[in-house]
């Protein structure tokens, strides 16, 4: 058999050539288990040459009650689920330790790849998704460390789905072990031979010491940058959640801004339109989930279309402590938030904004793409149950105070406006705070870069006590010049 040469196999990166790769290489060595779709993935290695180079065992466990008995029953009788992934890689890697002697293979990488899925339905209702992962070594011995990822198909045929499975199965181990240096590289190799439209991966984490240094928050904005996926999440701890999980069948409340950094305005809008949202006869507040969302938009600098990382982390930091949610995405108008959340539940939405975002949202520029405009948009917008609560502000000028009853848009849009009003979708929040309405976000982060101490008085405690012991923002600012 000719060998090829590593420069050979880096210009080539055929499905079959990293297979072949790794077959050759005489140190990987491993267990698949895949169920639910097939064994996908394992069928290009045995394809390509010198299978026994690689696979230890391979086993799709189909039957239920198989999987049971090896990996253990699911607390809710669930199969397509993360809990389920890692209980196979973590058996499997255990029990090729347990198995091959080291004083045999001393120098063997041991690896164990795992997928469980659930490909279209027989009445393409549901279109399918499911969980891959491989945990691995890249030194012998070395505590293993974790590529686990979820992703969505988009394909309408069942079989269309499982050779993009097999494919991005190849694409993840072949990248474990030679791509993953670079975390954002290794991101862009899963779709090595694939389209972003037939198979979406909207949840992404990296563990364990190849990955020591590596924030999980920026692979979530590696996803979205990159068009991947609209929109990701990240849970207080940092970690990377599934956004399907978080908002299946919840109450959903939402809070869109910069965060640059979180003011007491931002905090007083949190908790007064928490107070009227939970308020609701139909809202179960044990139901019910608050999200902090950031756009794209919303991470760019002024007149810099690119995201300054450090800058991302430090409002990231500032929200995980505070114990939120966070969503990032690519919805720049709000119906398409709306959208997003009713895929995945029927329950009620709201929506906290200012006035100047509730003007913006009346303004037909936004719309001119849809074929039915503005109406087409509010349509979506305000979905059965929406509610829009809805912040004053006070007029510099004038002092007065505008809320949705004085607030004036454009005489085109008016009457859309006063019928939406009038129907009870948009709340105005009485219970706000005087000192808030002072606050202007935008001069606060121009206050911390000018070094004018005067911003402490306009931040939770928590916040200025982080802002000034780890210097966010700062460094941000730095990087930026």
């Amino acid at each position: 058999m000719n060998v090829l040469s590593e420069d050979e196999f880096e210009n080539v990166l055929s499905i079959q050539n990293k297979c072949t790769r790794l077959n050759l290489n005489e140190n990987v060595y491993g267990t698949f288990a895949e169920i639910g779709a097939g064994q996908e993935t394992v069928r290009h290695f045995f394809r390509a040459g010198n299978p026994k180079g690689t696979i230890a065992k391979t086993l799709s466990a189909y039957d239920k009650d198989f999987s049971d008995a090896i990996y253990g029953l699911d607390p809710q009788n669930r199969y397509v689920t993360v809990e389920r992934l890692k209980r196979m890689i973590d058996y499997e890697a255990e029990l090729i330790e347990q198995r091959l002697s080291r004083k045999k293979y001393p120098n063997k990488l041991f690896f164990s790849y795992a997928n469980t899925v659930a490909t279209i339905d027989w009445a393409k209702k549901y279109k399918g998704h499911g969980w891959l992962g491989i945990k691995f070594q890249k030194k012998p011995e070395q505590d293993y460390s974790e590529i686990i990822l979820h992703v969505q198909f988009h394909e309408n045929n069942a079989s269309q789905q499982q050779l993009s499975l097999g494919i991005m199965g190849v694409n993840l181990i072949y990248a474990a072990f030679y791509q993953s240096d670079d975390p954002k590289i290794l991101i862009e190799k899963l779709y090595d031979h694939l389209s972003k439209d037939k198979i979406e991966i909207d949840s992404i984490n990296f563990r364990g010491p190849v990955f020591k240094d590596v924030d999980n928050r920026l692979m979530s904005l590696q996803l979205v940058k990159e068009g991947i996926t609209e929109a990701v999440m990240f849970s207080p701890d940092g970690n990377n959640i599934l956004p399907a999980n978080v908002l299946y069948k919840k109450n959903i409340l939402t809070l869109r801004g910069s965060f640059r950094p979180v003011t007491n305005l931002n905090l007083n809008m949190y908790m007064s339109s928490r107070k009227l949202f939970l308020e609701q006869e139909e809202v179960d507040p044990n139901k019910t989930v608050i999200i902090f969302e950031m756009t794209l938009n919303n991470l760019k600098a002024e007149g810099n279309d690119e995201i300054n990382e450090k800058d991302f982390l430090d409002r990231a930091d500032l929200l995980c402590a505070s114990g939120q949610t966070v969503m990032i995405s690519n919805f720049q108008e709000y119906y398409k938030v709306v959208e997003y959340f009713a895929q995945h539940t029927k329950k009620e939405l709201g929506l906290v904004m200012g006035v100047d975002n509730l003007i913006d949202i009346f303004n037909e520029k936004y719309y001119r793409h849809l074929s039915g405009g503005i109406l087409e948009a509010f349509g979506k917008l305000f979905f059965k149950s929406l509610k829009v609560y809805l912040y004053p502000v006070k007029d510099e000028k004038t002092g007065e105070l505008i809320t949705s009853k004085n607030l004036k848009v454009h005489p085109r849009v008016k009457e859309l406006y006063k019928f939406f009003v009038d129907n009870g979708k948009v709340i105005d929040i009485e219970d706000y705070d005087e000192e808030s309405l002072e606050i202007h976000p935008r001069k606060v982060y121009e206050m911390i870069i000018n070094g004018d101490k005067e911003w402490e008085n306009m931040v939770p405690g928590l916040t200025a006590r982080m802002i000034k012991e780890k210097n966010l923002f700062i460094k941000a600012k730095t990087s930026q010049n």
